[in-house]
C-alpha cells in the first residue's frame, strides 16, 4: 500500500510538472497536483480497512501514519522544490537561491525545517491515536503504540543534527574581499 502510494505521489507530481512545463497544459497540471492529497486519504482508508478487517497491526500500518505525516508537513515543500527545478530546466526561470549556509540565517532555516518535523510528528500522533482508538484488540494497539516513541525520537535527532548542530558549529558569514586595514574608517586609502 505504502509503496503504491509513494509511487502514485511521484507519478502525479511528475505528470503535473510535465503537463505544466513541457506540454503547457495548465488544467491537466493543476488536476494532477491538486489530486495528490487523495493519495494520502486512500492510504489512510486502506490502513483503517485492513485493521478493521482483523489484520494484525504491523510496522507497515504505523509507517502509513508516518508517510501521511511527512506528506502533510513536507509535501508542499517537496512540490515547490520540484516545481522550481522544472521551471529552471524547462520554463526558463532563473536559478533559485540555495538555503543559507552561514550565520543566523542558517540557524533560522534549520529551525523552520525542524518546525515542519514537529508538525509531521503531531500529525503522526493524531493519526496513531485515532487508529488505536478504533481498534478492539490489545495486541494491535501495542504494536502501533511504539510509533509514538519513533516519531518523537526522530524529532529529537532532527533537532540535534539540525538547529542545535548549526548553533554548536556556528559559521560566520564569509568576509567580503577587503584588504586588512582598508575598510571604512581606517584612514588608510582615500
Amino acid at each position: 500500500m505504502i509503496l503504491a502510494c509513494e509511487a502514485g505521489f511521484w507519478l502525479l507530481l511528475g505528470s503535473g510538472l510535465v503537463f505544466r512545463y513541457i506540454f503547457r497544459w495548465g488544467r491537466a497540471s493543476w488536476f494532477c497536483l491538486l489530486s495528490m492529497p487523495l493519495i494520502d486519504l486512500a492510504l489512510l482508508a486502506l490502513t483503517v480497512l485492513d485493521l478493521r478487517r482483523g489484520a494484525s497491526a504491523t510496522m507497515a500500518h504505523g509507517l502509513a501514519t508516518v508517510y501521511i505525516g511527512f506528506t502533510v508537513a513536507f509535501g508542499s515543500t517537496v512540490i515547490r522544490w520540484a516545481d522550481q527545478r522544472f521551471a529552471e530546466r524547462f520554463g526558463g526561470a532563473p536559478r533559485q537561491i540555495a538555503p543559507p549556509l552561514w550565520g543566523w540565517a542558517d540557524v533560522r532555516h534549520e529551525l523552520a525545517v525542524w518546525a515542519r518535523c514537529l508538525l509531521a510528528v503531531a500529525v503522526i500522533h493524531v493519526l496513531l491515536f485515532a487508529l488505536i482508538a478504533s481498534l478492539d484488540r490489545p495486541d494491535q494497539k501495542q504494536s502501533l503504540e511504539s510509533w509514538y516513541r519513533t516519531a518523537l525520537g526522530t524529532a529529537f535527532f532532527w533537532f540535534v543534527f539540525g538547529p542545535l548542530w548549526s548553533l554548536i558549529f556556528f559559521k560566520r558569514e564569509p568576509a567580503t574581499n577587503q584588504l586588512p586595514g582598508s575598510g571604512p574608517g581606517t584612514g588608510c586609502c582615500p
